[in-house]
């Protein structure tokens, strides 16, 4: 069958009644929570894990991912009307989408992010839709050594991606690395780290720690700050529709947003906030207005934006392919998979391809359900805006300890939501990343099996690890991703200090 045969059946089951609605819930609860500051699509996604346990298992990964396409929607309305990004990708969209809310544009502005996103991120489904077939075949040939340094690519990048420094996110994953090693050993059957308490032979439950870091530990930070003066929000002035004119600069933008975020979002090193950063360059550099970037430019809304919802189709691509999170979310909805017993990979598509393809059909339902809410209900969604956050922070609060306890009755369990939340407030306050130590706490124990499976194929010869053209190609990589930033730092503070050394001078 060809890949238009299967997104034919995907389309099948997602226009299922059950799987619409799962559908709606998720793009709607995504939109919300994009448009609230500090709540990002991570954290509602880790809050409904314990939720969704008992649930289909098709349906909550579905509605999964339309909260990730609907947090990158939503972001855009408090940059726009706030000045305050509520994702990271969104930052440079409050550079002159705050602008054009100022000068009584805020309407067009918020019409070409919609637009931007919907047409991104139509054109980026469909391409992951025809290239995830094609990595899949490139990763059936892969054996333990490949996955191994596939995985060590993924730690690298993970960790440099996110953070103030290499070494703070290094200390991230190496805290995931070691709640990795608790339970019981899978290839020994020998328990590790223990303490002879009968709940952790079973490991750290990555939903309890996705809740407790994410949700926990965000609620505890923003208490930590006591009350901040509030930011003005600037009114929806006239009609949300754009003119002639803002179609004619917008379009070329949109396509433009589309090519630069989909790859990059799909790179283990990639990442939303850099396409969305280049693409403003790119705009800024090619448009015939260049005198109004920094005053409110359109275009430097609508080349970011669909950047920004490119780069969410793009790092579906090694996350369903091969099991590889480049995103906080990324992390979040393998935790999502691996709840329901799903490991995503190449197998997933030959064991479950009415799941996987559904799920990537939905995304294209979806992105018609976004554009519909996001346009004629602007002024609802503007609205959430002035929830209370003690009010919000406390709902979240009790909602994550619930669905924790749902799962597990256990005081050890709610002991460790415990620990792991107050662990994630200090590492929010020091400014050690959290997406990091979820990464080494879901994908440690696979490194670790397919590290020892490669040494006994070997019999103990650790040469292996590069004998294979494929592996030593990717640890390269991964080397250079871990080094070349740190020099770069390097570089960048010794030309800091000699600039202040001559000008002392």
């Amino acid at each position: 069958m060809t890949t238009f045969d299967f997104l034919m059946q995907g389309l099948v089951v997602a226009m299922s009644p059950m799987i619409l609605m799962y559908a709606l819930i998720g793009v709607t609860l995504g939109t919300a929570v994009g448009v609230l500051p500090g709540i990002g699509p991570a954290l509602t996604v880790a809050l409904l894990l314990p939720v969704t346990y008992g649930l289909d298992p098709a349906g909550s990964l579905i509605m999964f991912a339309g909260i990730y396409y609907g947090g990158m929607y939503g972001g855009s309305t408090t940059s726009i009307l706030l000045n305050t990004p509520g994702e990271s990708a969104s930052i440079v969209t409050a550079l002159e989408g705050n602008k054009m809310a100022r000068a009584g544009r805020g309407g067009p502005a918020l019409a070409t992010a919609a637009i931007g996103s919907f047409v991104a991120g139509l054109i980026a489904t469909l391409a992951l839709a025809f290239l995830a077939p094609y990595v899949v075949k490139l990763a059936l040939i892969f054996g333990p050594r490949e996955y191994f340094a596939l995985m060590m690519l993924a730690f690298v990048t993970v960790s440099a991606a996110f953070g103030d420094s290499a070494m703070k996110g290094l200390t991230s994953l190496f805290v995931g690395l070691a709640l990795g090693l608790v339970g019981i050993d899978q290839l020994t059957g020998q328990t590790r780290l223990a303490f002879d308490v009968p709940e952790l032979r079973d490991g750290i439950e990555i939903t309890t720690l996705a809740v407790a870091l994410f949700a926990i530990g965000e609620a505890l930070f923003v208490a930590s700050q006591g009350n901040v003066i509030a930011d003005t929000i600037q009114a929806v002035k006239g009609s949300v529709w754009m003119t002639r004119a803002d179609w004619a600069r917008s379009w070329k933008p949109w396509l433009r947003g589309t090519v630069i975020g989909f790859p990059i979002g799909a790179m283990p090193a990639g990442g939303a906030e850099i396409g969305t950063f280049l693409s403003y360059a790119a705009e800024k550099r090619l448009s015939k207005h260049p005198e109004e970037f920094g005053h409110g430019a359109i275009e430097g809304v609508a080349g970011p934006e669909a950047a920004n919802n490119a780069s969410a189709a793009g790092t579906l691509v090694p996350l369903l392919t091969l099991g590889l999170p480049t995103s906080a979310t990324a992390a979040i909805l393998l935790a999502g998979f691996q709840q329901f017993g799903l490991q995503p990979g190449p197998l997933l598509f030959a064991t479950s391809p009415q799941l996987v393809w559904g799920l990537i059909a939905s995304l294209l339902v979806a992105n018609i359900m976004l554009l519909v809410l996001n346009l004629p209900m602007i002024r609802l969604w503007v609205k959430l805006l002035m929830i209370p956050k003690p009010w919000l922070y406390a709902g979240i609060l009790v909602f994550a300890t619930l669905g924790t306890i749902g799962i597990n009755p256990s005081p050890v369990e709610l002991a460790m939501l415990l620990i792991f939340g107050v662990m994630g407030f200090l590492m929010r306050l020091y400014g050690y990343p959290i997406a990091p130590a979820v990464v080494g706490l879901i994908l440690g124990p696979m490194a670790e099996q397919h590290l020892r499976r490669a040494l006994a194929i070997s019999q103990g010869d650790w040469t292996t690890l590069l004998a294979s053209p494929i592996s030593a190609v990717i640890l390269l990589v991964a080397t250079l991703a871990l080094v070349v930033p740190m020099l770069m730092r390097m570089r960048g503070k010794g030309q800091l200090l000699s600039q202040m050394a001559s000008d002392e001078d």
